[in-house]
């Protein structure tokens, strides 16, 4: 791409201006046709017309590769979409939510376009958090040299978000081939422009950003946008940097099916508006030229028009998707262990490891086993240190900085990429640290919660091959943002597995299970056990604990204790002190898997001891404890001779001072007392 070009009508061939043409009235017939398909009660229920964005999408689909390049659309690229190859037919069954769809077989929102097969990615319905996206993937496309670049396509508005600022200063500060483009009209549904930024035009925004080129061109002239979107493309490709197409565009309709822009725009700024037609100005413009006559560009509509009946009959009579299906592609099928089929080994040869020298020795042997493993994360990679932690220590200097380094302080950022950067390759598999501590990665929750339905949404055509690392619970003195515990709220996620080991052995062999399988799997690490000889374990070098598999640290016969993480030593010491007082056989279950549970270890064990407890380092109100003291009491409640009992934290958050820690976290003490109750119903 590097001789320079310049579209104008007189160097434009007369078949490319038809083709142009016909990709531009072929869309808007459909944009048009869309909601009488609502009216009709048929579907598209959410439809949001493009009209007036006419020049800019069509020249971000004629500038797309969809060997090289990736797109990532939004809810009103439907001629971006048409014009990067999609058809009539698929336009449609993407509004009518059929099972064929090839966005997502129906489940995603209508006028969420994609094509997966050809790098048109699926995105969520939260405005502009693709980006990250695009910027994870032209990392992954600059690592592997590919000739392409990331296309982010979004509305101005969508700017406002603090993950779209994070996506463009990482991809200026990592020099990535991606394009930005930001189709203004002034409006995010009914907030105008100058409500959102002091800024007239939001890419301004960007200005003092360094690696970072921006355009301007006018959306609604079709040669501006081809030639910008030229530009832009080459520029990317060229120097490895990113940029902004900041495309001028109007709204000639509603933000969507559910808004009345009469309410907020009067009758002369629509009537201004409808006479700028993109459409018709280059219908105009390709008369006046003379290189067409009204008789060739009606035959163009009429041609139009018939592919779409031809397409609409075909759409009308596709399958809808299965009910049956709805358990279908919610969590992708895990790396499973031939030799280690219950996570269980032989203790008695070897050394004992700590648990953090467990995780960083099984982040190395994943990285050699696998060259297309990468990490990064929060002050994980510089010079000797290797997190707050120094579990990941040593990572950089013997894989280098380009599978291990730091990123900027950003949650969603560091979350964000990896998912984007998943989507370059299946066989890459992505370690992120998501946080410094667990408790500060509430700002990635967006990249998360659409991360975890990735796979379902896309009907099986795409899920992040990402573990997500987290320092987690207290009993370090730590307070707010260093001793919380966040895995009963996430475990209300699809999608995403959840492990939380409390000894080096396990530690090892759930992280390279993750590591090495499909999906997304929160691994919660019990910081406080990092160098505490209770989670000393002896490792073997290959070891692999299966996801799902619970471990029975202790049997006995007169009450089941379940636990995980932090508190599972707690339990043991509190059995055992049980057992010297009383002489009763009190059976401790590790569950170490949260999502998926095995549920079956459980009810076996409350079965044969008719009593249960269930205890976690995290607030007994709603908590984790409270899906598993549900479980038994209704799988197993005929077999309980007593309540199901739950230890845990108070509900507060977790004190600074030693005395408020103790006061309101498990201990043994409060783990005995509530054996005992148990025991004494």
């Amino acid at each position: 791409m590097s001789q320079e070009r310049k579209y104008t009508l007189d160097n434009t061939s007369r078949k490319t201006l038809e083709q142009w043409y016909y990709l531009m009235t072929l869309g808007r017939q459909l944009d048009e046709k869309a909601p009488n398909y609502l009216k009709q009660a048929l579907g598209w229920s959410y439809h949001a017309p493009y009209a007036g964005h006419d020049g800019i999408q069509l020249a971000i689909g004629q500038h797309f590769n969809r060997k090289t390049d990736f797109l990532f659309p939004y809810y009103r690229d439907m001629l971006t979409v048409i014009s990067a190859g999609l058809t009539p037919e698929e336009i449609i069954l993407n509004g009518l939510s059929k099972a064929t769809d090839v966005a997502g077989g129906g489940r995603h929102m209508s006028n969420h376009f994609a094509k997966p097969e050809w790098h048109i990615q699926n995105v969520s319905s939260a405005t502009g958090n693709h980006t990250l996206h695009a910027v994870g993937t032209a990392r992954a496309i600059k690592i592997y040299g590919s000739k392409g670049v990331a296309i982010s396509s979004q509305g101005e508005s969508s700017t406002s978000e603090g993950y779209v600022f994070e996506a463009i200063n990482g991809a200026s500060k990592e020099q990535l081939p991606v394009i930005f483009v930001i189709q203004d009209n002034q409006f995010g549904i009914s907030v105008p422009q100058h409500d959102q930024s002091a800024n007239r035009r939001a890419a301004n925004n960007y200005a003092g950003i360094k690696n970072l080129k921006i355009m301007f061109c006018d959306g609604k002239n079709v040669f501006d946008s081809m030639n910008t979107m030229y530009r832009a493309k080459k520029h990317a490709l060229e120097n490895n940097e990113p940029v902004i197409v900041h495309a001028n565009c109007y709204r000639i309709h509603s933000h969507s099916n559910s808004d009345r822009h009469e309410l907020y725009r009067d009758e002369n700024e629509r009537h201004c508006i409808r006479l700028s037609d993109p459409l018709e100005r280059f219908r105009i413009q390709l008369l006046h030229s003379e290189k067409f006559t009204e008789e060739e560009i009606k035959a163009i509509d009429l041609k139009a028009k018939k592919e779409i009946s031809a397409a609409h009959k075909k759409a009308i009579a596709a399958p809808d998707p299965d009910p049956k299906t709805i358990f279908d592609f919610v969590m992708p099928e895990p790396y499973v262990s031939k030799k280690y089929p219950d996570g269980l080994h032989d203790d008695t040869k070897g050394n004992p490891k700590r648990l953090i020298a467990a995780l960083n020795e099984t982040l190395k042997a994943g990285f050699r086993h696998n060259p297309d493993t990468y990490l990064w994360g929060q002050d994980v990679a510089y010079k000797e240190k290797g997190g707050i932690f120094n579990v990941s220590k040593g990572m950089q200097k013997e894989f280098g900085k380009t599978r291990v380094f730091n990123a900027p302080i950003a949650e969603d950022y560091i979350m964000g990429t990896a998912n984007g950067m998943s989507r370059y390759d299946e066989k890459i598999r992505i370690v992120v640290e998501g946080a410094e501590f667990a408790d500060y990665f509430w700002p990635a929750m967006e990249q998360l919660v659409d991360s975890s339905h990735d796979y379902w949404r896309s009907n099986g055509a795409f899920v992040p091959n990402v573990t997500i690392r987290l320092a987690s619970g207290g009993y370090i003195g730590g307070g707010l943002y260093h001793s919380q515990n966040i895995e009963g709220a996430l475990a209300t996620l699809p999608g995403l597995r959840i492990v939380y080991p409390s000894s080096a052995d396990d530690a090892a062999g759930l992280l390279r299970t993750s590591m090495r399988s499909r999906g997304m799997t929160l691994f919660l690490e019990p910081k406080a056990l990092y160098n505490d000889p209770k989670a000393e374990a002896i490792v073997p070098d290959d070891f692999e604990v299966p996801f799902g598999k619970a471990r029975i640290r202790r049997e006995g016969t007169d009450l089941s204790v379940i636990t995980y993480g932090n508190t599972t030593p707690f339990c043991l010491e509190a059995a055992e002190k049980i057992a010297k007082e009383t002489g009763k056989s009190i059976e401790v279950i590790d569950i170490r898997s949260l999502i998926p549970l095995d549920k079956t270890a459980i009810l076996n064990s409350v079965k044969k001891t008719n009593r249960a407890l269930v205890v976690h380092e995290d607030k007994v109100f709603g908590g984790f404890g409270g899906e598993i003291a549900s479980m038994i009491a209704d799988e197993a409640f005929t077999r309980l001779d007593a309540p199901v009992k739950r230890i845990g934290s108070t509900f507060t958050p977790v004190g600074f001072n030693r005395i408020l820690e103790r006061a309101i976290l498990p201990d043994v003490e409060k783990i005995v007392t509530g054996i005992r109750e148990v025991l004494e119903f």
